[in-house]
């Protein structure tokens, strides 16, 4: 067995501040490595009408969850390379990204019994480094989080993928009935109310470990002409009812635009949960859906009520969220009247064209050692990124170019030691990251590139990302 390191704290580790979609504030290679220290429910429908009007559960594919009949002793089980694991304060297994919970009630006990037996020192447990396995945990009463990893994540990025675990169980529990469940009954076997909704947090873990929204905790959004997303933002405008409080477009994971009531804001983490909950399930497009779903960041306590519907065969997927449970027949009006502007301007058109043709290419930038790059708008939370090109076309490539993504990210929001801008150098690519208090941008280049040249070509880039940031992003989201 290797090395083993525990990480204990006298206080829970606090979250990070990260900001809103309105900007507010919620071994054989090279390195040459420049460091900056930073100073910084339902109504009936009538027969003629295609609706379906249901909780998450009946929203799942035909196929159910495949559990795996691995357990501990399995090599299948062990060269998994991130397992994530939920129970509750109890020791009652709820999840398990890999096999059978069932068959992991050992396992799982002697976590919760890791957790006790720090906590009755008035510490917390955070994190053990065992080998090349690192173990983390997150305890959010009554439930406690844990993720072993071999990857290149560090803690502070598998901390924040929990994170969203919770928050995806509370998307569908909601924080009070979740506490009120456990409260009332300790030893509660959580599974029952959960039942169904797993292939939920499997496909965002899955996500998480491919898709640097979550790594950055921004929204990517759709490549589209400014005066095309106006005229969208324009039409959404007119599904102005009472209580009302959110309208999304969103073309392939990707977010098109939103408006908002007045003084109510998105943040990104509740976004995310919206995209994994349509990425996940593919019956959202055959029907218009009604159903009621938590938003933590919002509102952890109670649900809004979501009118889910694909327009008119494309790719577009209009979310209209309310307060009112009652207001399905409503929504299905305004919904008529968006898809009605939107035809009458082509947009929805524009939106499939712009799906089809994906994002733009690198090449597009005019930087010719530029490989690929992340670039992050701190004031809008929203994100934008390239293709992924040779060397990256294959999987391989680009889980190895996530990782090194990864990497860069956490030196230089390394909590001991945060940086402004980092310069590396390996055997296959250099990389740069820089930090401010505007952007955040992570780029690529050949593995010959000078950090001098290097510097350049991102000041190219930045020049190149202002030019385009009416396409590129949802500059100033409409309001009812």
């Amino acid at each position: 067995m290797g090395n083993l390191s525990v990480n204990a704290d006298i206080s829970p580790t606090a979250e990070s501040p990260t900001e809103d979609l309105t900007g507010h504030a919620t071994g054989g290679d090279r390195h040459d490595e420049v460091f900056a220290s930073e100073g910084q429910g339902s109504p009936e429908t009538s027969q003629d009408q295609k609706v379906r009007s249901s909780s998450l559960l009946e929203h799942m594919d035909s196929s159910d969850r495949f559990q795996m009949e691995e357990d501990i002793h399995s090599p299948e089980w062990r060269q998994h390379k991130k397992h994530v694991f939920i129970l509750s304060e109890a020791g009652k297994p709820i999840y398990t990204r890999y096999g059978n919970e069932d068959k992991l009630v050992t396992l799982m006990g002697v976590m919760q019994a890791l957790i006790s037996f720090v906590q009755d020192s008035k510490n917390s447990l955070r994190s053990i480094v065992a080998g090349d396995h690192l173990f983390v945990f997150l305890v959010r009463q009554p439930l406690i989080l844990v993720a072993v990893s071999r990857t290149r994540d560090s803690q502070q990025q598998l901390l924040m993928q929990l994170t969203y675990v919770y928050n995806q169980i509370l998307s569908v529990l909601t924080f009070s009935q979740l506490n009120r469940v456990m409260e009332q009954r300790r030893n509660y076997d959580l599974r029952r109310l959960l039942s169904g909704t797993e292939k939920f947090i499997d496909n965002l873990i899955n996500l998480m470990d491919t898709d640097p929204s979550f790594l950055l905790s921004a929204i990517r959004c759709l490549p589209l002409d400014s005066s095309i997303r106006d005229l969208i933002g324009q039409a959404m405008q007119t599904a102005k009812a009472k209580d009302l409080v959110f309208a999304i477009l969103i073309a392939d994971n990707q977010l098109v635009t939103l408006c908002r009531m007045k003084k109510y804001v998105l943040h990104p983490a509740d976004l995310h949960i919206i995209f994994n909950l349509l990425n996940a399930s593919t019956s959202f497009q055959s029907a218009d859906s009604w159903i009621p779903i938590c938003l933590p960041k919002f509102d952890s306590s109670g649900y809004l009520h979501a009118h889910i519907s694909y327009l008119d065969n494309s790719p577009a997927c209009l979310l209209l969220l309310t307060v009112d449970k009652m207001m399905f027949f409503e929504l299905a009006k305004c919904k008529e009247k968006i898809v009605e502007r939107l035809q009458k301007h082509k947009c929805l058109a524009a939106i499939e064209h712009a799906v089809s043709s994906g994002s733009y290419r690198c090449r597009e930038v005019g930087i010719s050692d530029l490989r690929h790059f992340l670039y992050k708008s701190k004031s809008t939370a929203q994100f934008t990124s390239p293709e992924l090109e040779a060397p990256y076309d294959d999987p391989t490539e680009r889980e190895r170019l996530f990782s090194m993504y990864l990497y860069l990210h956490q030196r230089i929001h390394n909590a001991a030691r945060p940086l402004k801008i980092m310069f590396h150098v390996g055997s296959t690519e250099a990389m740069l990251g820089w930090v401010t208090s505007g952007f955040e941008l992570y780029a690529v280049f050949g593995p010959l590139t000078t950090k001098q040249v290097a510097i350049l070509a991102v000041n190219k880039l930045l020049k190149w990302m202002k030019k385009e940031e009416d396409r590129l992003f949802v500059l100033n989201p409409p309001e009812f």
